[in-house]
Order: structure tokens, then sequence, then C-alpha cells
């Protein structure tokens, strides 16, 4: 006919759409259908960061309740997005695996006990995954993130750049809130870390927080001597707001579900975003071995880089001792 050869045939059309979808769809996995998991999928699905979504968890029927749910809200979402459970064979293809699985502490449970338990469950896990041929990141969210991201890693035997923890990224965003609130400036605006083990060691090295291109620091001779006391709250606060959260309702999952939304999109949109998440060291701020927090150049491979901060030698220590509580914690089980 007239058209053939100038218009492609709808079977032509169709075959080359197809391998067009399949270059272009993001896809996350997230094993653990808890409150945490089930955070993050939500937000996902708000924010519709990817077009697949399979939810894991040891309880098949509980995943199944929780992607009927979901998927109940596709219609007033803002684009579409495939999301059912599934097994560790639709890891193959997946972006991202995230966990977000783990057992809870027993009452008078010791801490490298729990971890013991959560090592186990891990293994469960990653074995799994890295046999179904997944070749994309691991994004872990369960606690102790250092630890276990660092467990992800050694179990996984993955590059350790395809290997990231939700590390200290919400607590970076809890400081952000916190000075923006006490210098009344959008947190946006303010440039400051959160840095180390996400837990009681973490600190904040104020010699490099900004009010846009401006030290914080310098504001304290403007503000006066109480300043330098607000710091110090601002800094205890971000550290026990867990505690306080898990105090008032057993749990924390809202944040670190938005946390995790965030990462994701630094990596499915190769955006080269600077997020403190859990990173392997190299020889970084002296370190080397060891998973924690710090501020690092994200995009589709993970982890580009960890960005070197220029600590003063007092922040330098914190690290240090930061770093080495974490080395202990994890020779404890391996």
């Amino acid at each position: 006919s007239l058209m053939e050869g100038i218009v492609p045939s709808a079977a032509a059309f169709g075959a080359r759409k197809e391998t067009h979808m399949k270059l272009d769809k993001r896809k996350v996995v997230i094993v653990g259908a808890g409150m945490v998991g089930m955070s993050y999928a939500y937000s996902l699905l708000n924010q519709s960061v990817c077009d697949e979504l399979v939810l894991i968890d040891v309880n098949k029927t509980r995943a199944e309740g929780e992607a009927m749910d979901l998927n109940h809200g596709l219609a007033f979402a803002g684009a579409s997005m495939r999301i059912y459970a599934g097994n560790y064979d639709d890891c193959r293809d997946a972006d991202i695996v995230a966990i977000a699985a783990g057992v809870a502490q027993k009452p008078g449970e010791t801490r490298l006990d729990l971890l013991k338990r959560n090592t186990e469950v891990f293994r469960s896990i990653i074995e799994p995954v890295t046999a179904s041929g997944f070749n994309g990141i691991f994004l872990v969210a369960t606690n102790p993130v250092d630890i276990m991201t660092r467990i992800t890693c050694a179990l996984s035997g993955f590059n350790p750049r395809r290997v990231l923890g939700s590390g200290t990224a919400l607590d970076t965003a809890r400081l952000r809130y916190l000075v923006g609130e006490y210098l009344k400036v959008d947190p946006r605006n303010i440039h400051a870390y959160v840095m180390g083990e996400h837990g009681d060691s973490e600190f904040v090295p104020w010699s490099q927080a900004l009010l846009a291109t401006k030290p914080i620091l310098e504001l304290g001779k403007e503000i006066g001597p109480e300043f330098s006391q607000r710091l110090e709250d601002i800094e205890d606060e971000v550290r026990t707001a867990a505690y306080k959260i898990i105090e008032a309702k057993k749990a924390t999952y809202y944040g670190i579900g938005m946390a995790l939304t965030r990462i994701t999109k630094a990596i499915l949109g190769d955006e080269h975003s600077v997020l403190t998440v859990s990173a392997m060291l190299r020889g970084d701020y002296g370190q080397r071995d060891v998973f924690t927090g710090v501020p690092c150049i994200i995009n589709q491979d993970g982890i580009q880089k960890v960005l070197p901060l220029s600590l003063t030698d007092e922040e330098m220590e914190k690290f240090a001792r930061s770093c080495e509580t974490l080395r202990e914690s994890f020779e404890g089980i391996f």
C-alpha cells in the first residue's frame, strides 16, 4: 500500500515501544512490609518515584494485603505504578532492593544478641536476592543501620559503592529543621550535616554549618552567649529525637520513609545530590573498613564519592570515636 515503508506497521511500533519501556522502567523492591517498609512504599507512591514496586515479606499474606491497599490509592496518585507482592526472583531486574526487615529487640536482650539475630535474618534475604541475578543497589534501613549496611556488603560481596544505608539522612533533615526554626530561616537554606553512627555517637560538625554561604558560628558573635548553648541543645535534640518518638508512639517510620524516598529519587534520577548516607570509608577522614554517615554524592551507580569536609581536630576526634564504636559492634558478630 501507499503508506507502507512510511508509517511503521503496528507490530513494529509495538515492538519498539516495548524495548523502550523496558529500558525506562524504574523498579524498586522493598523487603520487609512493616511500618518502615510501608511508610517508604506509601511515600514512593505519593511522589510517583518509580514505575514498579514489589513488596516481599516473610508473611506473604501481609505483603499481599499491603499491595492491595496501596493499589486502591493508585487512582488518586500522580502517575501509574505497578504494585504487587512478589518473591526474590523479582529482584533480578530491580534498580534498588531496599531492606527494611528485621527482628525487634526483646526485653533485656543485649544489642549484640539483637545484631546476631538480625544478621541471620539478613543472610536469609541477601543470599536469594543475589542468587536472582540482582545487579542494582542495596539500600538498607534496618537498625542499627550502619552495621546492617556493612553486613549487607559483606554478605552480598557487592562493590561497596552499590551498598548504602539511610545513615544520618534523617538526622540531618531534623538538624536543618531545628536550626532553621531557631534562626527563622527556611531549612533548605541551612547547610549542615550530622555525621557518624546513626545513634548515640553521632555529632554535628558546626565548623561546617552554613546559613546560605555564611558560617553559622560567625552568627554567634552577633547573637551573643546563649547561641552556643542553643546549638548544643539542638544537637542533643537531634540525637535523642528517635527515643522521644518511640516513647510516645512505640516506633518511628514516617520520617525515615521519606528519607529513603529522597535517597531513592537521587539514585533513580542520577541526581548527583549530596546526602548523608551510611557509606564505606576507604581512607576518607582517616578511617577505613567501616560504614558510617557521611555526606556523599549519590547518583545512579550509588555512592559516586564521599565528600571530604574540612573538620576541625576536635570534630575529627568525635568522628574517629564514632567509627570505633561501630567497628567494635561489628567485630562482635563476624
